[in-house]
């Protein structure tokens, strides 16, 4: 299961940008972003993070993960449309002339730390 080492990289991640605020204290909240089509499975993150962080900055912090869908644009009809797993061809005209957008992201976005 890759998601655990990256787990691993978050908490060390976070740890470094804690240091280099030079704050002290717990970590309340971390804000993640796992595209649809990035294939990490926010699940196995949420259990690797609930494995790997007690005796961390991280114990007992709140683990909040968005998932944005990816968007096929296709260069036939101009149809945008969002979707949550890979496609071939357009959704809306079956074309294989299409580009996907987003939805491969795997973004820490922020740290809560307590007052």
């Amino acid at each position: 299961m890759h998601e655990l080492s990256i787990v691993e990289s978050l908490i060390e991640q976070v740890q470094h940008e804690i240091n280099r605020s030079g704050h002290e204290g717990r970590v309340v909240r971390l804000d993640i972003t796992i595209g649809r089509l990035s294939g990490v499975n926010a699940d196995s993150i949420r259990f690797a993070f609930e494995l790997l962080s007690p005796d961390t900055l991280l114990a007992d912090a709140d683990l909040r993960i968005t998932q944005p869908k990816a968007v096929c644009h296709c260069k036939a009809c101009e149809a945008r449309t969002e979707i949550d797993e890979l496609v071939a061809a357009c959704p809306a005209c079956g074309s294989g002339r299409i580009t996907m957008e987003g939805g491969q992201d795997l973004l820490l976005e922020s740290i809560e730390l307590e007052d």
